[in-house]
């Protein structure tokens, strides 16, 4: 008797134990977490994966959203979402806003970029007021209620409104030329 329920408790912890990992992720050595909120409004991970610069390990870029979404189209019609970039070495400020730009430039038209030249300028203003950002530090991009709120470190840095500019800014990733074609591909669940 005694060794049968020896038995099913050791069992029922190997199930919990197995059942605990399937809700968080490790990718290169970063927890993410199964799930967030913001705004008070609970997100799921969507999916991650690491940036690849040639043979570096930039950054763990990963997805949050109200519920799973495996196209690009179900990302953009949930809010509100994020998309957070666990850095994996140092970069400067000029690095990051390079990259986003260069990033806004692949996935947009010049009368989209035209649309949204504003914008563009508030998000390189707030990205070289980071100075640089190190290797363990988290910066995301919080969509809600039509604004994009970067947040580094877990402080608001700045917010920038309107739909077009956060579409434009998710397409880096997302979009028709993202970053990295299998960056896109985890973060939007392995689809």
């Amino acid at each position: 008797m005694r060794r049968g329920m020896m038995a099913r408790l050791l069992a029922l912890a190997i199930s919990f134990a197995l059942a605990g990992s399937a809700w968080a992720l490790d990718v290169e050595g970063v927890h993410l977490d199964d799930g967030t909120t913001l705004g008070g409004r609970p997100l799921v991970l969507n999916g991650a994966g690491i940036r690849k610069k040639f043979f570096f390990k930039v950054y763990v870029a990963s997805l949050y959203l109200p519920g799973k979404a495996s196209t690009t189209e179900a990302v953009l019609a949930q809010s509100p979402r994020r998309i957070q970039m666990n850095m994996l070495r140092n970069l400067t400020a000029e690095q990051l806003v390079e990259a986003l730009v260069d990033g806004l430039k692949d996935n947009t038209t010049e009368a989209e970029r035209t649309a949204i030249k504003s914008q563009t300028e508030a998000l390189v203003s707030i990205m070289k007021s980071f100075k640089a950002v190190n290797e363990g530090s988290v910066v995301s991009l919080d969509f809600a209620d039509g604004v994009t709120r970067v947040v580094l470190d877990g402080k608001e840095r700045g917010e920038i409104g309107g739909d077009a500019f956060n579409r434009a800014l998710t397409d880096i990733w997302l979009g028709g030329h993202p970053v990295q074609t299998d960056l896109k591909k985890a973060m939007l669940g392995g689809a």
